[in-house]
């Protein structure tokens, strides 16, 4: 009898130590693995899914016909910094008077005892790595580059990160893994000023015989690869990057953050140069279209999105994998270089039906390519919900049970899964500081002074003397002003835009354009 009850004891034992660990593993399967593909000044017009015919995105369309295509999704601002701002903490950028286009050498934007994406999911067991464009600031303003930088990427959650500190047109032109400016050589330390050149270090203004893409405007500081920066830098010569080997040098590390985690939940935030200036594409790209480089290096790009999906597909983590695809901002062609994007344009739409562009209150500055692809878990098809990046945190934090929300963001968790269709009723849509109303199918841009048009792009900003209301749903492309024919709806969009924005928001916007 002891004997029976010795083995029923043992199997007891057994049987529970099975079900705890059964229990475990179901819990760890129901986290799916969660990637956002940012790509930068990538327009709504730029990708084949939404209509566009002379580049070719065969890898960003699967994306889109396995899953789901937005036509209203949003980013949060018309550049580049407010919009990873609002991605990454849910909240508008302009409730924050720093979230602007940052220099290289700007602090970091984000407080670090804020609530972040990344640190919601570390909470919840997820691995959290970022590869690429940073641009929201790092240490306290005074970085001492040959040291350990920080904080940055960490400090707001990230358990890895290799990055540019800001954008591939400004200095410091070096990528940091983990804090650390890579391949550094002690004996040929860093120096970055902003405000005035290193003694003997050649600038594309005074030496224009030594550049391989001349510059517009604003980018004749530092050389760097034959190319002219914003800023000044000296020394880092052997940390210098090789703008022909970005896209391939993001990509593997990319790839090598999810092979090293693909065993755990793991968080991507897979931040793209593409389509930015300087466009660079690698030897294997140039000429894939007729478009010229801003073309070409759009190609490059879809063609790193197939990779990194084929290194999912491989581990078998696709039907565990959430894909978010977007862009920071709408598009531009000539943001600061002579680079054959206006001349060999030929017609293209790069905000397809959508008025303005990158730095415009229009919806080409914000409504950008957004996509959301989970294999047998999201039913493919397109959606006319509104929803915006600054959702995002909230969103994913209803996917893994966290009971985080966000000050700006709203749980579009069924909507980005395609349960639902509705959407946001409303959403504020920023560009350099000044911002606009989005409300159901109307738009409403209070009356900002400055000039109609930015001349150095060549994009239309949305400012004008008086109010502007648009019907998007008989009128995407922002051309019919309605303010004098629809005064009662005028006076509603003022009024749903005055409770977010308050009645004295214009004492605090600025213009500020590039």
């Amino acid at each position: 009898m002891k004997k029976i009850t010795g083995i029923l004891m043992v199997s007891l034992f057994i049987s529970l130590i099975a079900c705890q660990t059964k229990k475990k593993d179901v819990t760890t399967e129901k986290l799916p693995n969660i990637v956002i593909i940012y790509t930068d000044d990538l327009g709504y017009g730029d990708v084949g899914a939404y209509g566009e015919t002379e580049i070719k995105t065969p890898n960003i369309d699967q994306l889109a016909n396995n899953g789901l295509l937005f036509s209203n999704g949003y980013a949060s601002s018309a550049t580049c910094s407010p919009s990873r701002y609002a991605l990454l903490t849910g909240v508008y950028p302009w409730r924050n008077k720093n979230a602007k286009i940052l220099p290289g050498t700007a602090p970091l934007l984000i407080d670090t005892t804020q609530v972040t994406l990344p640190k919601m999911l570390k909470e919840k067991g997820y691995t959290t790595g970022v590869v690429g464009k940073w641009h929201l600031g790092l240490g306290n303003g005074h970085i001492d580059w040959n040291r350990h930088i920080a904080p940055g990427p960490r400090e707001v959650g990230f358990d890895y990160s290799y990055i540019m500190a800001a954008t591939a047109d400004r200095v410091p032109t070096v990528y940091i893994e983990n804090g650390d400016v890579c391949r550094l050589d002690p004996n040929d330390p860093i120096e970055v000023s902003y405000k005035k050149n290193f003694p003997g270090e050649p600038t594309g203004k005074d030496h224009p015989e030594l550049l391989k893409m001349m510059y517009h405007h604003g980018h004749d500081g530092t050389i760097v690869n034959g190319i002219s920066r914003i800023g000044f830098m000296k020394g880092g010569k052997a940390a210098r990057w090789v703008d022909e080997n970005m896209a391939d040098t993001f990509l593997v590390k990319a790839k090598k953050f999810v092979m090293e985690n693909k065993d755990r939940p793991f968080f991507l935030y897979y931040a793209m140069n593409e389509p930015h200036v300087p466009r660079v594409p690698n030897p294997r790209f140039v000429g894939k279209t007729n478009l010229g480089p801003r073309g070409d290096v759009i190609v490059e790009a879809d063609w790193c999105i197939g990779e990194l999906i084929k290194t999912l597909d491989n581990e078998g983590l696709l039907d565990n994998t959430l894909i978010i695809f977007s862009s920071d901002n709408g598009p531009v062609l000539n943001d600061g270089y002579y680079d054959q994007a206006v001349e060999r344009n030929d017609g293209h739409k790069p905000a397809g039906p959508l008025r303005g562009g990158k730095y415009s209150l229009y919806d080409g500055g914000t409504r950008v390519p957004f996509i959301t692809y989970w294999k047998g878990h999201i039913q493919p098809g397109k959606s006319d919900a509104m929803v915006s990046q600054v959702d995002l945190l909230s969103s994913l934090a209803a996917l893994v049970g966290s009971p985080v929300r966000s000050k700006d963001g709203l749980n579009m968790l069924d909507v980005l899964l395609g349960k639902s269709h509705k959407g946001r009723d409303e959403l504020i849509e920023e560009a350099t500081t000044r911002t606009a109303l989005r409300k159901g199918d109307w738009k409403m841009i209070p009356p900002y002074p400055g000039p109609a048009i930015n001349k150095q792009v060549n994009i239309e900003l949305g400012n004008s003397k008086v109010y502007q209301l648009y019907n998007l749903q008989d009128d995407i492309g922002e051309q019919n002003n309605l303010a004098e024919k629809e005064k009662q709806k005028l006076k509603e969009m003022m009024q749903a835009f005055e409770k977010i924005r308050g009645k004295n928001y214009k004492k605090t916007e600025k213009l500020i354009l590039k």
